[in-house]
């Protein structure tokens, strides 16, 4: 899955220096925006009243706000009218926001394994760490076809199979 550096780059303005892990950290460093992209990368969710209760971390209207209109800007996001209703807008994920996949699975692997989580919200990672590539292949693959192309969310997919185990292990832990 490597990509060439010289690919079609982010809208985004010059960082403190030229370092990609500094870019990438100035751009998704923030207390939100990787939270924004988890929920609509795995909790479905597109709109922003979905996104603003769903949040189990509380993220503030104004901020939820911000951080949706940064990462469009950025082009990590589009957002959409929706013809369902004249006031509501729908946020997609962008190409460069799908590869992310496999940064957040690592992400939640090393979290899972050096911080103090709880099972119910583990779940998931667990099943990407042990999934691996392959299943975020076919996550990715998932994840184009539903924001890229339109397609409804399969019903067997890795994101249904993650949303079960999130599910069951809700009820197992009583929460």
């Amino acid at each position: 899955m490597l990509q060439p550096v010289a690919h079609d780059k982010l809208p985004v303005p010059p960082g403190k220096s030229g370092c990609p892990i500094n870019m990438a950290i100035e751009l998704l460093g923030d207390r939100w925006s990787l939270i924004v992209l988890r929920d609509i990368m795995f909790g479905g969710s597109t709109h922003f009243r979905e996104l603003l209760t769903a949040s189990i971390e509380g993220i503030a209207s104004n901020m939820l706000a911000s951080r949706l209109a940064k990462l469009v800007d950025a082009g990590l996001l589009t957002r959409h009218d929706d013809p369902s209703h004249r006031q509501k807008v729908a946020y997609h994920l962008t190409e460069a926001a799908i590869q992310l996949v496999p940064v957040m699975a690592q992400l939640g692997a090393w979290g899972a394994r050096w911080l103090d989580t709880t099972p119910e919200l583990t779940v998931r990672a667990e099943l990407l760490a042990a999934g691996g590539p392959p299943m975020w292949e076919r996550f990715m693959a998932e994840l184009r076809a539903t924001h890229l192309e339109g397609a409804p969310v399969p019903a067997h997919g890795v994101l249904a199979e993650l949303t079960a185990a999130f599910h069951a292990a809700t009820a197992e832990h009583g929460r």
